[in-house]
């Protein structure tokens, strides 16, 4: 018999951030479904001729995905006390989400340009509030990745002590889960 790891107070604390996350994206998600769901044209007729860039983001939710994949090997790196692929894996997960946080402000600048704002309405309201959330959260994660990165890099986790990079793990694979939800939801429906 395995002895398991007892719940450390970092892990349980971002287990209760997430559940305030989910709160949050789930009523940010209601209230999208709300308003397409009440009306009987989506997107309204005033933005009829803006359409979404459904093909670069579906590329660009592929990167995120395989950022997923990549943050769960620096995880299994570490687990095994592999330090130098433990600071790859987190390098190449750091790189994959700048990425997409690049490729999704060019596409927001883009559909800027065609006349989608914030204050364009009701759709340009709840499509930049909801996936805009999720930027800031993805930001946000690969800022808390880049601390991790440069512990990493110092030499602070082995296969006994990695707390930090599980709970980097687990807010970056909830980040990277919330998108596919969100890119079929606004992007495809």
């Amino acid at each position: 018999m395995t002895e398991s790891r007892p719940l450390s107070n970092a892990k349980l604390g971002v287990l209760i951030l997430l559940g305030a996350e989910t709160m949050l994206f789930v009523g940010l998600i209601g209230a999208f479904l709300v308003f397409r769901m009440g009306n009987d044209i989506w997107p309204p007729l005033s933005h009829a001729d803006i359409q979404l860039p459904r093909l670069i983001t579906g590329a660009n939710t592929l990167l995120l995905i395989i950022s997923g994949l990549t943050m769960f090997l620096a995880l299994r790196a570490v687990q095994q006390d592999q330090v130098k692929q433990l600071r790859i894996w987190l390098m190449f997960t750091g790189i994959l989400g700048l990425l997409f946080l690049v490729i999704q402000g060019s596409e927001w600048i883009q559909l800027v340009h065609k006349g989608l704002t914030l204050q364009s309405g009701i759709y340009g309201g709840i499509f930049y509030v909801l996936i805009g959330c999720h930027a800031v959260h993805v930001l946000g994660a690969v800022i808390w990745l880049a601390i991790v990165v440069g512990k990493a890099v110092a030499g602070k986790f082995t296969a006994v002590r990695y707390t930090g990079v599980e709970t980097c793990a687990i807010y970056w694979v909830y980040v990277v889960a919330l998108w596919p939800i969100l890119y079929v939801l606004v992007y495809l429906v």
